[in-house]
């Protein structure tokens, strides 16, 4: 019953900005984390954010300093602010989180993915 809906992908021109978004509905007793991945065409998918429940985020050191992540737990949803976009950004953007329908377990859901393109 649980779903990801994102939004925001689009195509930019180098040095431009997106900001992603996740909203996280359906069954949801509690949610442990939020993030995003990212898969370009012939590599394998990679962490590029996460935000835990109690507020503690990791970043992949290539967007350290460029991408921001950020939730509003209110509205189960979290969000992506990237700027200064590289060429090497260009990827299918999925949005992940590990969330509790019940209190004594967990799931992962992914969703659909979207794609970023930055040109140069």
């Amino acid at each position: 019953q649980v779903q990801l809906v994102e939004s925001g992908g689009g195509l930019v021109q180098t040095g431009g900005s997106l900001r992603l978004s996740c909203v996280a509905s359906g069954s949801i007793f509690s949610i442990d984390s939020m993030g995003w991945y990212r898969q370009a065409p012939g590599m394998q998918r990679e962490l590029v954010a996460t935000i835990s429940s109690g507020g503690e985020i990791n970043y992949t050191d290539s967007v350290k300093g460029r991408f921001t992540i950020s939730r509003d737990n209110t509205k189960n949803t979290v969000y992506l602010q990237m700027n200064s976009l590289k060429p090497e950004d260009t990827a299918v953007y999925y949005c992940h989180a590990k969330i509790r329908p019940i209190p004594i377990r967990s799931y992962d859901y992914w969703g659909q993915g979207t794609q970023v393109t930055v040109s140069s």
